[in-house]
């Protein structure tokens, strides 16, 4: 993690935030103190997907056409 000054961010802020597009985390620092921190954006696309394959592999799939064999009392 790299630690930076408020200053040399706002000197250089294209080229933090392009390392930070490539997965980098850095720290914003004031007189020695931290105050905030730069972090990649979730890929919420990409970890939905993981999640419904993860899903997928555990689901019990089946017919939801077809009509089953069953009567049913209707709601008065």
């Amino acid at each position: 993690m790299e630690k930076i000054n408020v200053s040399t961010l706002r000197e250089n802020l294209a080229a933090y935030i392009s390392k930070v597009k490539k997965g980098q985390v850095i720290t914003i620092t004031s007189h020695g103190h931290e105050l905030a921190m730069l972090v990649p954006a979730e890929k919420k696309h990409e970890k939905s997907k993981s999640k419904l394959k993860a899903l997928g592999k555990t689901a019990n799939i089946g017919d939801i056409l077809s009509s089953i064999d069953e009567d049913w009392e209707a709601m008065k």
